[in-house]
């Protein structure tokens, strides 16, 4: 209650100062802070809008935000009924994930959780992943290791020989199949050929595996595991290489012309 008394009906210096000291005694200083706020009178998180003013007339601040940078008003902690901070906990680390990469290059990672999250200001939570690299070493990874020899259509093996005898044994004929690669580099050596040049950055190319050059596994050498980046050389065009990702592949299929053959 604020006094407001008169000092008009005193009389003599003396009393009158006496009077005034008094009241001035009597007088409590206004208590400035969150208390004087209008509802609500504290915020959570960060709000700068959440301020009031010192006794100072200084500003001072009613979020939990300013545990952390010093500024809070006086009675922040009572009248926000804040209690001690509780800084963050996490738990152990988990175990390292599988490598991503079946061959090569790739990444794994492990996580933990938090046990206690931090709550009144209190320390906040430390990383809660890692990642770091790794090499996989699949079992598929000896046909990842195999460079694919190459030709253009021109060469398709599957003519009648006509020097061949009757008697001749005549070789089981397997079916073709077809394998989807897409180039990811090439040696500037293959623009040289017509057939080579079309093996440029990115372009999808159909590479069949016909009867003759199948191992006794009936498959070709080289061809390569679905998305991982394997290599290929030219049989016929030395100093053209590079490498592609195989995209997928077709049973009993013959590539369209001007495609590439196994050998």
């Amino acid at each position: 209650m604020r006094a407001e008394r008169s000092l008009s009906g005193c009389s003599g210096l003396a009393l009158c100062g006496l009077l005034a000291f008094l009241l001035g005694m009597s007088v409590q200083p206004v208590q400035a802070g969150c208390a004087e706020r209008e509802s609500p009178n504290c915020c959570s998180g960060r709000n700068n809008e959440c301020f009031e003013y010192t006794k100072r007339k200084t500003v001072c601040y009613c979020d939990t935000y300013c545990q952390k940078t010093g500024d809070c008003c006086e009675d922040y902690k009572r009248v926000c009924q804040i209690s001690a901070a509780i800084d963050c906990v996490v738990g152990q680390w988990g175990g390292w994930s599988p490598c991503s990469s079946l061959c090569g290059e790739g990444s794994t990672e492990r996580s933990r959780q938090v046990l206690t999250p931090p709550r009144n200001g209190g320390t906040p939570c430390p990383d809660l992943k890692q990642r770091r690299g790794c090499l996989g070493h699949a079992l598929q990874c000896s046909s990842a290791k195999e460079v694919a020899k190459i030709l253009p259509d021109s060469f398709k093996r599957n003519f009648k020989d006509p020097w061949r005898r009757p008697h001749m044994l005549m070789k089981e004929e397997k079916p073709s199949y077809c394998v989807y690669m897409r180039v990811r580099q090439a040696s500037v050596v293959c623009k040289q050929r017509l057939w080579s040049a079309q093996l440029v950055l990115e372009r999808s190319v159909c590479v069949e595996c016909q009867s003759d050059a199948m191992a006794t596994n009936n498959r070709c050498s080289g061809d390569g595991l679905e998305g991982i980046k394997t290599f290929w050389t030219t049989a016929s065009a030395p100093g053209c290489h590079g490498s592609w990702v195989r995209e997928s592949s077709r049973e009993k299929c013959r590539c369209p012309p001007y495609s590439v053959l196994f050998v």
